[in-house]
């Protein structure tokens, strides 16, 4: 099976927005966005590791 490994275009329009966004951020806050989207990540294997457990 090949996995994707490219963005499509919505996920590159996404993520330029978020670009824009985090540009503002201060040092403090780039921070704990940065632990936020990491813990949100490990959810998200969580989740996928459980449901590749029920197939």
């Amino acid at each position: 099976m090949d996995i994707p490994m490219e963005l499509n275009l919505e996920q590159k329009f996404n993520l330029k927005l978020y670009e824009e966004q985090v540009k503002e951020l201060s040092k403090e806050e780039s921070q704990k966005f940065l632990l936020e989207v990491l813990r949100q990540l490990m959810v998200k294997d969580n989740m996928i590791k459980h449901l590749l457990k029920q197939v």
